[in-house]
């Protein structure tokens, strides 16, 4: 039986991503159903477009908090 995953939508980013290495480390490493690898390239497919979209949000968020000023930042030596 496999276990209840929670929506994707619910997930922060390092939780969807982390859940999306473990995916691929499974195909890479297991023998599995067709079915099961299915499954899981589905749920992937879901975990890589939620990162992607937290990603845009936040690198939207980051500039309007800039004012779309981004400048380099640079250390003192």
């Amino acid at each position: 039986m496999s276990k209840k995953r929670p929506p994707v939508e619910e997930l922060t980013y390092e939780e969807a991503f982390t859940e999306l290495e473990t995916i691929i480390n499974t195909l890479e490493a297991d023998e599995q159903t067709l079915d099961e690898i299915l499954n899981k390239f589905e749920r992937g497919q879901e975990l890589a477009r939620h990162c992607a979209s937290l990603l845009d949000k936040a690198e939207l968020k980051t500039k309007q908090l800039a004012g779309d000023e981004i400048t380099d930042f640079e250390l003192d030596e």
